[in-house]
């Protein structure tokens, strides 16, 4: 395996130094993770703390090692073989890196799901994604009907199941099997669905198990010793990115709270002060919250990196946070088709333009393409495209899997469509504009959504805001903003007027919201991004549930 890694910011600075290439053979858990369990093997690689009981667990790179591979033993003897789909659907617990770890190994592919996912939800996940076996908890067992696949449960297990704790302590410490390939499948996940169904996306082992060395060297900045700390769910692609590969391909150590209920910022902001973070993940959907704390309170003397990603990160959440801290956020951009693809590279020396999602990763061509797929110069908007002729970056998926119809869509000519525009200035910082479906075409004018959320987020009145384009037969389209007060503001038509008035002396005034309805919260997935289709909806519900504590 070839990883060229940079020793110093001028050779940091080129994008060979970071460029990627695919042995014939790559398994993570033992390419990786069994690396440092012999280089470093008494150093913490997993850090667990129960929010409810304060109990930590703490587990060195030569223990997950071992315990790694006693789980590929019990999978193997439960009937799990290479190749078959596995979904796992657990909370913060130690079992989730273990199982995860163990099903990499033995070359099962995993496929990780959220504990928020309805019985519904998790029926169609089943069937789609051909499961062989779910590993669960009493949670999930209770969303689970008629499954007759090898059933696994963690924190004990009723008729029918099989305790995952109690065979993992018999299994074997020692296993053997057949080295994976790079392009073997290694991980399936399903999209957060923003706008529609959610698609399977398939990585290979090399995709996401070894592209992810972009994520966490460069934007994570993850160092061997330190300790990473991702708030996000671990049932979507966000987890892959910092609560499992990218933090352990530079030897961090993961920190993980198991907490339920709905998201609590002062609770977050009291773990961040309290235990030595170094660097911290956090999606702006939880950061919005957090800001409207008394920042004054906390003190974070070990953290020294932040950086959030799922959303666009509004520029006055970012200069709250810095006002209050000292420290900035550095945003990273992707999906979960890929690794990082643009970010602010604190590693590189790059500085944080506010309101901007940063620069192309080293080793990654990124386009802005118009419909006809011709290249934009600086300034035009576009859609986002990776280029994947003559070669394919390492850290793109392999494929929509049993979709073929969305491959002849997204990819086209020597690129990768992302479905997102943006805009990108003369010094290749990327601003976003919106997903393609999100975009108000409103009297021959084009208005990204984020750009008016980002304005009426200013405003002391409004915690949560969510904009949408809504038909009109002058204009075509309407600015129509849903907003979320601060419990203090006295929502009434004086209030919308002063938003408006707002919008129109801090953006162009054809941006600014003609219609206004506020709402208890807006809708949102289990991720916690924002679903605009809810919201376009004709027969939408006014309000759905909060951020859970799990936001993502």
């Amino acid at each position: 395996m070839r990883i060229s890694t940079p020793t110093s910011r001028r050779h940091a600075a080129s994008g060979h130094a970071w460029q990627l290439t695919a042995p014939e053979y790559f398994n993570f858990a033992c390419d990786v993770l069994d690396r440092w369990a012999q280089t470093r093997p008494d150093a913490p690689g997993l850090w667990c703390v129960d929010a409810g009981t304060g109990a930590e667990q703490k587990f060195t790179f030569r223990h997950l090692s071992t315990l790694s591979a006693q789980a590929a033993n019990l999978l193997s003897a439960s009937g799990v073989r290479r190749g078959d789909s596995v979904l796992v659907m657990l909370p913060r617990v130690p079992q989730w890196w273990i199982v995860m770890l163990g099903l990499i190994r033995m070359g099962a592919v995993p496929v990780p799901a959220t504990l928020q996912l309805t019985a519904r939800d998790v029926a169609y996940r089943l069937e789609a994604a051909r499961i062989r076996a779910i590993i669960t908890d009493s949670e999930g067992i209770a969303k689970v009907d008629g499954f007759d696949g090898v059933r696994l449960a963690v924190g004990g297990a009723p008729s029918g199941w099989t305790d995952f704790d109690t065979g993992l302590r018999a299994a074997g410490t020692t296993f053997r099997g057949e080295r994976t390939r790079s392009d073997d499948p290694g991980i399936l996940y399903f999209t957060s669905a923003t706008t529609g169904e959610p698609k399977m996306v398939l990585h290979t082992q090399a995709s996401y198990g070894l592209g992810h060395r972009l994520t966490g060297g460069l934007w994570l900045d993850c160092r061997p010793g330190e300790v990473h700390w991702n708030i996000s769910d671990l049932g979507w692609g966000k987890a892959a990115w910092s609560s499992f590969y990218g933090p352990w391909q530079m030897g961090a150590c993961i920190f993980a709270l198991s907490v339920r209920g709905r998201f609590d910022p002062a609770g977050t902001l009291d773990v961040l002060a309290r235990f030595p973070i170094n660097t911290w993940c956090a999606p702006p959907t939880a950061l919005r919250l957090m800001v409207r704390q008394d920042l004054s309170r906390w003190s974070f003397p070990r953290l020294r990196h932040c950086v959030t990603a799922g959303e666009p990160l509004n520029p006055e959440v970012l200069k709250l946070w810095k006002a209050a801290t000292g420290l900035t956020f550095h945003e990273g951009y992707g999906q979960t088709e890929t690794v990082v693809l643009a970010a602010n590279f604190r590693s590189l020396g790059h500085a944080v333009r506010p309101g901007s999602m940063g620069i192309s990763t080293p080793g990654i061509t990124l386009a802005l393409l118009d419909e006809h797929l011709r290249e934009l110069p600086s300034g035009q908007e576009g859609e986002i495209a990776v280029r994947v002729k003559p070669h394919r970056p390492v850290g793109l998926f392999r494929e929509y899997w049993r979709n073929p119809a969305e491959m002849v869509r997204q990819f086209r000519g020597d690129w990768y469509l992302t479905g997102d525009r943006a805009v990108r200035d003369e010094d290749g910082y990327f601003r976003f504009v919106g997903r393609k479906d999100d975009v108000i075409k409103s009297s021959g004018y084009r208005i990204g959504p984020f750009e008016v959320e980002s304005v009426l987020l200013e405003h002391p009145a409004v915690l949560d805001v969510a904009i949408v384009g809504k038909a009109d037969e002058v204009r075509g389209q309407i600015v129509k903003a849903f907003v979320v007060l601060r419990p203090e503001a006295i929502a009434g038509e004086d209030l919308k007027r002063v938003l408006q008035q707002h919008c129109k002396q801090t953006a162009a005034p054809y941006k600014y919201p003609r219609e206004i309805e506020f709402v208890r919260e807006l809708p949102k997935t289990s991720s916690g991004k924002t679903r605009r289709v809810e919201l376009r909806a004709p027969c939408r519900a006014a309000a759905v549930a909060e951020p859970r504590a799990d936001c993502g």
